[in-house]
């Protein structure tokens, strides 16, 4: 469809360090004439799938207040400084170091990224797999906002298992595995 985007008016309904929120008359390809529409803007966000040399992953289990509960999920967090290749590999490596205790030994291959709710915001995860890490459960520095309560490995039939029975719900988690899955890399 041919076309262009254009805001042609936004309030700011609501702004924090974590995320903004907007109302907006946007003009698209299939209305010309703008449509109303409430986004959520939060920062570029990364998550990563560490492998050992065992072939398992590891995952942490972190408590997360919005839903009231704690999610197994792959080391992830935001960008910060800027949004370039650099500033998002840097984060990768910074949130797998701070939230799993591993280092990449191997490579950290960039897969692509994914919308995690693009009716109502435009916030998107860079996605990569580490390979070779090596984990050292005493190097982790959990960031004050963290509440990290468990780090472990698990086998690829283990992960499978685990969100075949729904244990896993994290999107990004999900989102990964699925990346991974269709990439061969399970």
């Amino acid at each position: 469809m041919s076309g262009t985007w254009e805001v042609l008016r936004e309030d700011v309904l609501l702004e924090t360090p974590h995320l903004r929120v907007t109302r907006e008359n946007v003009r698209t390809p299939s209305c010309p004439a703008g449509r109303e529409w409430t986004k959520v803007t939060r920062k570029v966000g990364v998550t990563v799938a560490p492998r050992l040399a065992d072939g398992s992953f590891i995952l942490i289990r972190e408590e997360r207040v919005p839903a009231r509960r704690d999610f197994w999920q792959f080391p992830a967090g935001q960008v910060e400084g800027g949004s370039d290749d650099r500033a998002i590999e840097q984060a990768a490596r910074r949130e797998l170091s701070e939230e799993a205790g591993c280092t990449v030994t191997g490579t950290l291959e960039y897969l692509g990224k994914f919308f995690t709710s693009p009716g109502f915001t435009d916030e998107h995860t860079h996605q990569f797999f580490a390979t070779e890490v090596r984990w050292d459960r005493e190097a982790v520095n959990h960031d004050g906002e963290e509440q990290i309560l468990e780090i472990r490995p698990f086998q690829p039939e283990e992960l499978r298992e685990l969100i075949a029975r729904g244990v896993i719900e994290d999107a990004n988690t999900l989102g990964l595995y699925a990346r991974l899955a269709a990439g061969e890399w399970l």
